[in-house]
C-alpha cells in the first residue's frame, strides 16, 4: 500500500510504517485508514501479529498533525475505527502488536505506542507528552501511562511536558529494549516471527482477560474466567489447539496452532 501509510505483510506478519514528511504526523484521513488497516488486521485469522514503525530517522510520530488542524482538521473530528491512530479505542484487537520505534515519540505518537503490547526502542528514540505546553490534555496517555510506568513518573511528564530519552524510559519500564537504530527492525521482525509461531487463541485470551483486569478487582476477573465468561477463554477452552498442546507436551514435541 502506497500513501500515507505502508504495509508490508510476510507471513502472518503485519508491518505497518506511518511514512507522512516530513514528521510522520498524523491527520483525519492518515487516522482513518490506520483503523481501516488494523481492524483488518484483527479480523483476518491469517494475519497473527503487527509491527508498528515510522518512516525515515528521525521521527516515530509526533502525534496530531497541527498544520492539518490549522488547515480545517477539527481536533474531535472523525478519526475512523478505533479512534486515533487506529488502535487506541479498537474493540476486541487480541493480537499481539509490536512498536518500533525509530525516533521522536511524543504526544499522540507516544499514545499509539501506549495502544501496543511490546515497545522497542532505537537508541536515540526520545519520548514526551508536550501536550501541556499547547494548552490541551493528552488524553489517552493520561488514562493509561500512570497504569504502566510508576505514578510520580507519569505526572512529571503530564505536567511538565518533559523530554525522556530511550535509556529512562526503559529504566521506568515503558521501553522493552533499547537497539541500535540499524538492528531495530530486524529485532522487531525477529520477535513478530518468534509471536507469530506461538498460539493465537491463548494470545487473545490473554488480551482480553488483562483488558478487563484493568477495570476490577482480582476476584472478579477470576471468576469469570473460571465460568468461561470471556468469549476468547471460552473458544479456548473447547479448541483442538488446547488439546494440541497437552499432546505436544506428553509426545515430547513441538505443538503445532491452528488457531481452532
Amino acid at each position: 500500500m502506497t500513501g500515507p501509510i505502508r504495509t508490508r505483510r510476510e507471513g502472518g506478519i503485519l508491518e505497518v510504517t506511518i511514512d507522512r514528511p516530513k514528521a510522520n504526523a498524523i491527520d483525519l484521513v492518515t487516522s482513518r485508514i490506520m483503523g481501516e488497516i488494523f481492524a483488518s488486521f484483527r479480523d483476518e485469522d491469517s494475519l497473527r501479529v503487527a509491527i508498528i514503525t515510522g518512516a525515515g530517522e528521525k521521527f516515530f510520530c509526533p502525534g496530531w498533525d497541527l498544520k492539518a488542524a490549522a488547515g480545517g482538521d477539527a481536533v474531535d473530528g472523525d478519526y475512523g475505527i478505533g479512534g486515533f491512530g487506529g488502535m487506541q479505542e479498537l474493540r476486541d484487537l487480541n493480537k499481539p502488536v509490536i512498536a518500533a520505534i525509530n525516533g521522536i515519540c511524543c504526544g499522540g505518537g507516544l499514545e499509539i505506542a501506549l495502544s501496543t503490547d511490546m515497545i522497542l526502542a532505537a537508541e536515540h528514540a526520545t519520548f514526551a507528552l508536550p501536550e501541556i505546553r499547547s494548552g490541551t490534555v493528552a488524553d489517552a496517555a493520561s488514562i493509561k501511562l500512570p497504569k504502566r510506568i510508576p505514578y510520580h513518573i507519569a505526572m512529571d511528564m503530564l505536567f511538565t511536558g518533559r523530554w525522556l530519552d530511550a535509556a529512562e524510559a526503559n529504566r521506568w519500564g515503558f521501553v522493552n529494549e533499547i537497539l541500535p537504530a540499524d538492528k531495530l527492525m530486524q529485532r522487531a521482525w525477529d520477535l513478530a516471527r518468534l509471536l507469530e509461531s506461538g498460539p493465537p487463541l491463548v494470545y487473545a485470551a490473554i488480551k482480553e482477560v488483562v483488558r478487563a483486569a484493568e477495570g476490577e478487582d482480582f476476584q472478579t476477573t477470576m471468576n469469570k474466567i473460571t465460568k468461561r465468561q470471556f468469549k476468547t477463554v471460552d473458544i479456548l477452552y473447547s479448541s483442538d489447539d488446547q488439546l494440541e498442546g497437552a499432546r505436544a507436551f506428553a509426545e515430547k514435541r513441538d505443538p503445532v496452532w491452528k488457531g481452532k
